[in-house]
């Protein structure tokens, strides 16, 4: 999924996940590894990993690691000064940011559409549905099954007998409801500009529907 650069902010805070959020390190490979921030100053971040690597980090072989988390703003990516407390323990200092996918492609539209996922705790595939959906992630109704930081494969539909958008994501957290947000890992470029011509749309009907709404009551 490409990234495009926000323009640079020097007068907006650095933006940092706070405690026990979810986030993405991702490896100059591109590799991806779910963590979840133990601790943060405002200034540096201790982020603990979930998941056990095939590949351990090990100090000497940490510099162009790449912080990765979801806001309002959209996803943001940092970097700066690493090091290896422990096993499954990384510190990251001078933290700045590389770049912020466009507000744009973050619009959050509510849509229902059918979602089919998988998840490596149960390798059949899942009906669901949305609820909402943006460039660059989408809530979910379900299944209670999945679990915040397990990485799911989903197919979704937004036309009837049109292909589905396909990739994987990471379920990131669960609301009062036990809805599960995802936020995308991978999605086809192609997929990505069908799921954001698709969000443009649902936003362009729901405009048409508010100006007959203020038609009809005379406004």
């Amino acid at each position: 999924m490409k990234l495009r650069r926000a323009k640079s902010d020097t007068n907006t805070e650095l933006e940092l996940p706070a405690r026990t959020d979810v986030v993405t390190i991702v490896r100059p490979s591109g590799e991806r590894v779910q963590a979840r921030v133990a601790e943060g100053d405002g200034q540096s971040l201790l982020v603990a990993l979930m998941f056990r690597t095939e590949r351990p980090f090990e100090s000497g072989r940490l510099d162009g690691l790449v912080l990765e988390f979801t806001s309002r703003r959209g996803r943001i990516r940092l970097q700066g000064a690493v090091t290896l407390e422990d096993r499954e323990l990384l510190r990251f200092r001078e933290l700045h940011s590389l770049e912020v996918i466009q507000e744009r492609e973050y619009v959050r539209v509510a849509a229902t559409r059918p979602v089919a996922v998988t998840a490596p705790s149960n390798r059949s595939s899942i009906q669901t549905f949305s609820v909402d959906l943006s460039g660059g992630g989408m809530l979910l109704a379900g299944p209670g099954t999945l679990k915040i930081g397990e990485q799911i494969q989903f197919r979704l539909t937004t036309a009837q007998g049109g292909p589905p958008i396909t990739g994987t994501g990471t379920v990131v957290r669960t609301d009062s409801q036990g809805r599960r947000a995802v936020c995308f890992d991978e999605i086809g470029e192609g997929d990505h500009r069908r799921l954001v011509r698709y969000i443009f749309e649902c936003q362009r009907a729901e405009r048409r529907r508010g100006l007959d709404r203020n038609e009809r009551h005379g406004r």
